[in-house]
């Protein structure tokens, strides 16, 4: 099994900050607007998520925020009910995983909400 640590021994994992602004770029129909110190991921005028210093909030479906609050360094977040904060401790291939799932999912939502999820604010 391969190592998640270099030469050096410090992680080789991306930060989950980094991997979500990768992946934004990637994705199709994402502005970015800076919104309450931070800066907000836009698809079709709707923020779906939002990078405040070291944390990443989600705008999910209410059963995917549920399971998610039972994972590590997770939140409710000021933003709504449909929203969890992710403020990773450490960073490892779980806490990335998770992040990537989660700006993937609330990014597919954005696009596809008929009575629009949050306009910026």
């Amino acid at each position: 099994m391969a190592s998640d640590h270099g030469p050096n021994g410090k992680s080789q994992v991306p930060s989950a900050l980094d991997a979500v602004d990768r992946l934004a770029d990637e994705l199709d129909e994402i502005e970015t607007a800076p919104v309450d110190g931070g800066v907000a991921y836009v698809r079709g005028g709707f923020v779906f998520a939002v990078r405040e210093g070291s944390r990443l909030s989600f705008r999910l479906l209410p059963e995917v925020v549920e399971a998610a609050l039972r994972t590590p360094d997770t939140s409710t977040s000021q933003r709504g009910l449909d929203w969890v904060a992710l403020n990773p401790v450490a960073q490892d291939p779980f806490v990335l995983d998770r992040a990537l799932a989660w700006f993937e999912s609330a990014w597919r939502l954005a696009g596809g909400s008929p009575e629009g999820p949050h306009q910026i604010h």
